[in-house]
Protein backbone atom coordinates (compact mmCIF):
# COMPACT_ATOMS: atom_id res chain seq x y z
CA UNK A 1 0.00 0.00 0.00
CA UNK A 2 1.10 3.62 -0.63
CA UNK A 3 -0.18 7.11 0.21
CA UNK A 4 -1.11 9.87 -2.27
CA UNK A 5 -0.48 13.63 -1.85
CA UNK A 6 -3.54 14.01 0.42
CA UNK A 7 -2.36 11.29 2.73
CA UNK A 8 -4.96 8.75 1.55
CA UNK A 9 -4.06 5.14 1.26
CA UNK A 10 -3.93 3.94 -2.37
CA UNK A 11 -4.10 0.30 -3.42
CA UNK A 12 -0.87 -1.35 -4.48
CA UNK A 13 -1.20 -2.09 -8.20
CA UNK A 14 2.19 -3.75 -8.52
CA UNK A 15 1.74 -7.14 -10.20
CA UNK A 16 3.12 -9.95 -8.17
CA UNK A 17 4.44 -13.09 -9.81
CA UNK A 18 2.13 -16.10 -9.79
CA UNK A 19 3.08 -18.80 -7.37
CA UNK A 20 4.87 -21.79 -8.90
CA UNK A 21 1.93 -24.08 -8.26
CA UNK A 22 -0.45 -21.87 -10.23
CA UNK A 23 1.98 -21.58 -13.13
CA UNK A 24 2.21 -25.35 -13.30
CA UNK A 25 -1.59 -25.70 -13.30
CA UNK A 26 -1.92 -23.10 -16.10
CA UNK A 27 0.74 -24.79 -18.17
CA UNK A 28 -0.95 -28.19 -17.71
CA UNK A 29 -4.29 -26.69 -18.77
CA UNK A 30 -2.74 -25.12 -21.87
CA UNK A 31 -1.05 -28.39 -22.78
CA UNK A 32 -4.35 -30.27 -22.32
CA UNK A 33 -6.16 -27.76 -24.54
CA UNK A 34 -3.43 -28.04 -27.15
CA UNK A 35 -3.75 -31.84 -27.16
CA UNK A 36 -7.53 -31.58 -27.48
CA UNK A 37 -7.19 -29.15 -30.40
CA UNK A 38 -4.67 -31.45 -32.07
CA UNK A 39 -7.07 -34.36 -31.61
CA UNK A 40 -9.74 -32.48 -33.55
CA UNK A 41 -7.37 -31.24 -36.28
CA UNK A 42 -5.34 -34.39 -36.93
CA UNK A 43 -8.19 -36.43 -38.52
CA UNK A 44 -8.84 -33.59 -40.95
CA UNK A 45 -5.14 -33.25 -41.76
CA UNK A 46 -4.88 -37.00 -42.33
CA UNK A 47 -7.83 -37.03 -44.74
CA UNK A 48 -6.61 -33.84 -46.42
CA UNK A 49 -3.18 -35.35 -46.99
CA UNK A 50 -4.55 -38.72 -48.12
CA UNK A 51 -7.32 -37.48 -50.43
CA UNK A 52 -5.85 -34.19 -51.68
CA UNK A 53 -2.10 -33.82 -51.28
CA UNK A 54 -1.17 -37.45 -51.98
CA UNK A 55 -2.93 -37.63 -55.41
CA UNK A 56 -1.35 -34.33 -56.45
CA UNK A 57 2.08 -35.49 -55.37
CA UNK A 58 1.61 -38.81 -57.15
CA UNK A 59 0.53 -37.06 -60.36
CA UNK A 60 3.58 -34.79 -60.26
CA UNK A 61 5.84 -37.77 -59.59
CA UNK A 62 4.35 -39.73 -62.49
CA UNK A 63 4.66 -36.77 -64.84
CA UNK A 64 8.43 -36.65 -64.28
CA UNK A 65 9.04 -40.28 -65.29
CA UNK A 66 8.65 -42.47 -68.33
CA UNK A 67 8.31 -46.21 -68.90
CA UNK A 68 11.24 -47.95 -70.56
CA UNK A 69 11.02 -51.46 -71.95
CA UNK A 70 13.89 -53.81 -72.56
CA UNK A 71 14.19 -56.46 -75.21
CA UNK A 72 14.14 -56.43 -79.03
CA UNK A 73 12.60 -53.18 -80.35
CA UNK A 74 11.54 -52.41 -76.80
CA UNK A 75 8.65 -54.88 -77.03
CA UNK A 76 9.78 -57.61 -74.68
CA UNK A 77 11.69 -58.06 -71.49
CA UNK A 78 10.93 -56.01 -68.42
CA UNK A 79 9.44 -52.59 -67.83
CA UNK A 80 10.91 -50.01 -65.50
CA UNK A 81 10.43 -46.33 -64.85
CA UNK A 82 13.15 -43.82 -65.64
CA UNK A 83 13.40 -40.16 -64.81
CA UNK A 84 12.22 -38.07 -67.77
CA UNK A 85 12.41 -34.54 -66.40
CA UNK A 86 10.12 -32.20 -68.31
CA UNK A 87 9.97 -34.37 -71.43
CA UNK A 88 6.34 -35.37 -70.80
CA UNK A 89 5.33 -31.71 -70.43
CA UNK A 90 7.12 -30.86 -73.68
CA UNK A 91 5.33 -33.74 -75.40
CA UNK A 92 1.95 -32.55 -74.11
CA UNK A 93 2.55 -28.93 -75.15
CA UNK A 94 3.63 -30.07 -78.61
CA UNK A 95 0.42 -32.05 -79.13
CA UNK A 96 -1.88 -29.95 -81.34
CA UNK A 97 -5.00 -31.85 -80.30
CA UNK A 98 -4.31 -31.20 -76.61
CA UNK A 99 -3.81 -27.49 -77.25
CA UNK A 100 -6.91 -27.40 -79.47
CA UNK A 101 -8.89 -28.92 -76.60
CA UNK A 102 -7.72 -26.09 -74.33
CA UNK A 103 -8.84 -23.52 -76.88
CA UNK A 104 -12.19 -25.26 -77.21
CA UNK A 105 -12.96 -25.27 -73.48
CA UNK A 106 -11.83 -21.65 -73.13
CA UNK A 107 -14.28 -20.66 -75.88
CA UNK A 108 -16.90 -22.81 -74.18
CA UNK A 109 -16.36 -21.04 -70.86
CA UNK A 110 -16.29 -17.56 -72.36
CA UNK A 111 -19.82 -18.09 -73.71
CA UNK A 112 -21.44 -20.57 -71.34
CA UNK A 113 -20.32 -19.23 -67.95
CA UNK A 114 -21.67 -15.66 -68.32
CA UNK A 115 -24.91 -17.04 -69.78
CA UNK A 116 -25.37 -19.52 -66.92
CA UNK A 117 -24.51 -17.02 -64.18
CA UNK A 118 -26.84 -14.41 -65.68
CA UNK A 119 -29.67 -16.95 -65.88
CA UNK A 120 -29.05 -18.17 -62.31
CA UNK A 121 -28.98 -14.58 -61.03
CA UNK A 122 -32.24 -13.76 -62.80
CA UNK A 123 -33.98 -16.81 -61.38
CA UNK A 124 -32.64 -16.08 -57.89
CA UNK A 125 -33.86 -12.48 -57.96
CA UNK A 126 -37.27 -13.47 -59.27
CA UNK A 127 -37.82 -16.30 -56.79
CA UNK A 128 -36.45 -14.35 -53.82
CA UNK A 129 -38.70 -11.36 -54.45
CA UNK A 130 -41.84 -13.34 -55.25
CA UNK A 131 -44.41 -13.87 -52.51
CA UNK A 132 -46.91 -16.10 -54.29
CA UNK A 133 -47.54 -19.72 -53.40
CA UNK A 134 -45.53 -22.41 -55.10
CA UNK A 135 -42.15 -20.66 -54.81
CA UNK A 136 -40.70 -23.67 -52.95
CA UNK A 137 -41.89 -25.91 -55.78
CA UNK A 138 -40.19 -23.80 -58.44
CA UNK A 139 -36.96 -23.66 -56.44
CA UNK A 140 -36.95 -27.44 -56.17
CA UNK A 141 -37.82 -27.81 -59.85
CA UNK A 142 -34.96 -25.54 -60.95
CA UNK A 143 -32.54 -27.36 -58.63
CA UNK A 144 -33.67 -30.85 -59.65
CA UNK A 145 -31.40 -31.14 -62.76
CA UNK A 146 -28.37 -30.79 -60.49
CA UNK A 147 -29.38 -34.02 -58.78
CA UNK A 148 -29.13 -35.88 -62.08
CA UNK A 149 -25.59 -37.26 -62.60
CA UNK A 150 -23.75 -35.78 -65.56
CA UNK A 151 -23.59 -39.13 -67.36
CA UNK A 152 -27.35 -39.67 -67.07
CA UNK A 153 -28.05 -36.09 -68.14
CA UNK A 154 -25.85 -36.56 -71.21
CA UNK A 155 -27.67 -39.78 -72.11
CA UNK A 156 -31.06 -38.09 -71.75
CA UNK A 157 -30.03 -35.14 -73.91
CA UNK A 158 -28.36 -37.51 -76.36
CA UNK A 159 -31.76 -38.97 -77.17
CA UNK A 160 -32.98 -35.42 -77.79
CA UNK A 161 -30.06 -34.72 -80.14
CA UNK A 162 -29.87 -37.85 -82.29
CA UNK A 163 -31.77 -37.55 -85.61
CA UNK A 164 -34.50 -40.14 -86.11
CA UNK A 165 -35.50 -40.46 -82.46
CA UNK A 166 -35.30 -36.85 -81.28
CA UNK A 167 -38.66 -35.03 -81.01
CA UNK A 168 -36.78 -31.73 -81.28
CA UNK A 169 -35.29 -32.70 -84.63
CA UNK A 170 -38.69 -33.88 -85.85
CA UNK A 171 -40.28 -30.56 -84.86
CA UNK A 172 -37.50 -28.67 -86.63
CA UNK A 173 -37.92 -30.79 -89.77
CA UNK A 174 -41.65 -30.16 -89.75
CA UNK A 175 -40.94 -26.42 -89.60
CA UNK A 176 -38.53 -26.69 -92.52
CA UNK A 177 -35.34 -26.20 -90.50
CA UNK A 178 -32.30 -28.36 -91.07
CA UNK A 179 -30.96 -28.93 -87.55
CA UNK A 180 -28.07 -31.16 -86.53
CA UNK A 181 -27.25 -30.84 -82.85
CA UNK A 182 -24.20 -33.11 -83.14
CA UNK A 183 -22.44 -31.55 -86.13
CA UNK A 184 -18.91 -30.18 -85.80
CA UNK A 185 -20.13 -26.60 -85.59
CA UNK A 186 -22.92 -27.15 -83.05
CA UNK A 187 -21.87 -30.04 -80.79
CA UNK A 188 -19.93 -27.74 -78.44
CA UNK A 189 -23.03 -25.63 -77.86
CA UNK A 190 -25.15 -28.76 -77.44
CA UNK A 191 -22.82 -29.72 -74.61
CA UNK A 192 -23.09 -26.16 -73.26
CA UNK A 193 -26.86 -26.60 -73.16
CA UNK A 194 -26.48 -29.76 -71.03
CA UNK A 195 -24.12 -28.05 -68.59
CA UNK A 196 -26.34 -24.96 -68.34
CA UNK A 197 -29.43 -27.09 -67.74
CA UNK A 198 -27.66 -29.06 -65.03
CA UNK A 199 -25.86 -26.34 -63.03
CA UNK A 200 -28.04 -23.24 -63.30
CA UNK A 201 -30.27 -24.42 -60.45
CA UNK A 202 -27.29 -25.10 -58.20
CA UNK A 203 -25.87 -21.62 -58.74
CA UNK A 204 -29.34 -20.16 -58.24
CA UNK A 205 -29.60 -21.73 -54.77
CA UNK A 206 -26.19 -20.34 -53.79
CA UNK A 207 -27.32 -16.85 -54.81
CA UNK A 208 -30.67 -17.22 -53.02
CA UNK A 209 -28.85 -18.22 -49.84
CA UNK A 210 -26.79 -15.04 -50.08
CA UNK A 211 -29.94 -12.96 -50.67
CA UNK A 212 -31.63 -14.49 -47.62
CA UNK A 213 -28.74 -13.36 -45.42
CA UNK A 214 -29.28 -9.69 -46.36
CA UNK A 215 -31.27 -7.76 -43.68
CA UNK A 216 -34.76 -6.93 -44.89
CA UNK A 217 -34.43 -3.40 -43.46
CA UNK A 218 -32.17 -2.50 -46.40
CA UNK A 219 -34.88 -3.40 -48.89
CA UNK A 220 -37.51 -1.56 -46.87
CA UNK A 221 -35.35 1.56 -46.64
CA UNK A 222 -34.81 1.53 -50.40
CA UNK A 223 -38.57 1.26 -51.03
CA UNK A 224 -39.28 4.11 -48.61
CA UNK A 225 -36.80 6.23 -50.57
CA UNK A 226 -38.88 5.58 -53.68
CA UNK A 227 -36.75 2.91 -55.34
CA UNK A 228 -38.54 0.66 -57.79
CA UNK A 229 -38.17 -3.13 -57.82
CA UNK A 230 -35.61 -2.87 -60.63
CA UNK A 231 -33.60 -0.25 -58.74
CA UNK A 232 -33.65 -2.34 -55.56
CA UNK A 233 -32.37 -5.34 -57.51
CA UNK A 234 -29.69 -3.37 -59.33
CA UNK A 235 -28.39 -1.07 -56.59
CA UNK A 236 -29.05 -3.10 -53.44
CA UNK A 237 -29.34 -6.82 -54.15
CA UNK A 238 -26.70 -7.28 -56.85
CA UNK A 239 -23.91 -5.48 -54.94
CA UNK A 240 -24.72 -7.45 -51.79
CA UNK A 241 -24.60 -10.86 -53.51
CA UNK A 242 -21.31 -10.07 -55.21
CA UNK A 243 -19.34 -12.59 -53.07
CA UNK A 244 -21.72 -15.37 -54.12
CA UNK A 245 -21.43 -14.33 -57.77
CA UNK A 246 -17.65 -14.48 -57.54
CA UNK A 247 -17.80 -17.90 -55.86
CA UNK A 248 -20.12 -19.43 -58.46
CA UNK A 249 -18.05 -17.98 -61.29
CA UNK A 250 -14.82 -19.48 -59.92
CA UNK A 251 -16.51 -22.86 -59.51
CA UNK A 252 -17.80 -22.60 -63.07
CA UNK A 253 -14.33 -21.80 -64.44
CA UNK A 254 -12.88 -24.86 -62.73
CA UNK A 255 -15.78 -27.04 -63.86
CA UNK A 256 -15.41 -25.87 -67.46
CA UNK A 257 -11.77 -26.90 -67.61
CA UNK A 258 -12.74 -30.30 -66.19
CA UNK A 259 -15.32 -30.94 -68.92
CA UNK A 260 -15.32 -34.70 -69.49
CA UNK A 261 -18.53 -36.67 -68.87
CA UNK A 262 -20.69 -34.92 -71.47
CA UNK A 263 -18.33 -35.26 -74.47
CA UNK A 264 -17.38 -38.78 -73.35
CA UNK A 265 -21.02 -39.93 -73.40
CA UNK A 266 -21.88 -38.13 -76.64
CA UNK A 267 -18.74 -39.32 -78.44
CA UNK A 268 -20.32 -42.54 -79.85
CA UNK A 269 -23.17 -40.41 -81.20
CA UNK A 270 -21.12 -37.60 -82.73
CA UNK A 271 -18.19 -38.21 -85.04
CA UNK A 272 -17.13 -34.59 -84.50
CA UNK A 273 -16.03 -35.43 -80.92
CA UNK A 274 -12.54 -36.93 -81.06
CA UNK A 275 -10.15 -38.03 -78.33
CA UNK A 276 -8.76 -34.50 -78.00
CA UNK A 277 -12.06 -32.67 -77.80
CA UNK A 278 -11.28 -31.49 -74.24
CA UNK A 279 -8.03 -31.63 -72.22
CA UNK A 280 -9.55 -34.14 -69.77
CA UNK A 281 -10.70 -36.38 -72.60
CA UNK A 282 -7.26 -36.21 -74.19
CA UNK A 283 -5.55 -37.14 -70.90
CA UNK A 284 -7.97 -40.06 -70.50
CA UNK A 285 -7.14 -41.28 -74.00
CA UNK A 286 -3.41 -41.00 -73.38
CA UNK A 287 -3.68 -43.03 -70.18
CA UNK A 288 -6.14 -45.78 -71.11
CA UNK A 289 -5.97 -45.93 -74.92
CA UNK A 290 -2.39 -44.88 -75.63
CA UNK A 291 -1.18 -46.66 -72.45
CA UNK A 292 1.00 -43.71 -71.45
CA UNK A 293 0.00 -42.64 -67.93
CA UNK A 294 3.06 -40.42 -67.57
CA UNK A 295 2.04 -38.07 -70.38
CA UNK A 296 -1.52 -38.16 -69.03
CA UNK A 297 -0.21 -37.14 -65.61
CA UNK A 298 1.71 -34.24 -67.18
CA UNK A 299 -1.45 -33.10 -68.96
CA UNK A 300 -3.39 -33.31 -65.69
CA UNK A 301 -0.81 -31.15 -63.93
CA UNK A 302 -0.91 -28.61 -66.76
CA UNK A 303 -4.69 -28.57 -66.56
CA UNK A 304 -4.54 -27.93 -62.81
CA UNK A 305 -2.05 -25.09 -63.32
CA UNK A 306 -4.29 -23.44 -65.93
CA UNK A 307 -7.28 -23.76 -63.61
CA UNK A 308 -5.31 -22.11 -60.79
CA UNK A 309 -4.10 -19.29 -63.03
CA UNK A 310 -7.57 -18.54 -64.39
CA UNK A 311 -9.28 -18.80 -61.00
CA UNK A 312 -6.80 -16.65 -59.09
CA UNK A 313 -6.54 -14.27 -62.05
CA UNK A 314 -10.30 -13.77 -61.97
CA UNK A 315 -10.24 -13.24 -58.19
CA UNK A 316 -7.43 -10.71 -58.54
CA UNK A 317 -9.28 -8.89 -61.31
CA UNK A 318 -12.50 -8.71 -59.31
CA UNK A 319 -10.65 -7.68 -56.15
CA UNK A 320 -8.81 -4.89 -58.01
CA UNK A 321 -12.06 -3.50 -59.37
CA UNK A 322 -13.62 -3.59 -55.90
CA UNK A 323 -10.70 -1.57 -54.48
CA UNK A 324 -11.06 1.01 -57.26
CA UNK A 325 -14.75 1.44 -56.48
CA UNK A 326 -14.04 1.97 -52.78
CA UNK A 327 -11.53 4.68 -53.65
Amino acid sequence: MSRDTLGRTAPDTTRRPDPPGRRRRVSRTEARNARAAAGFVLPFLALFGLCFLAPIGYAVQQSLHRTERTGPLGLGGHEHEAFAGLANYAHALADERFLAGFGRVLLFGAVQIPLMIALATTLALLLESASARGIAFFRSAFFLPYGVPGVIASILWGFLYVPGISPLVKIADAAGWDVDFLSRGTVLWSIANIVTWQFTGYNMLVLIAQLKSVPGELYEAARIDGASAWQVARHVKLPLIRPALVLTTVFSIIGTLQLFAEPMVLRPLASSIDSGFTPNLHAYSEAFVGNDPHVAAAEAVLLALVACVLSFGFLRLVGGRAKERRR
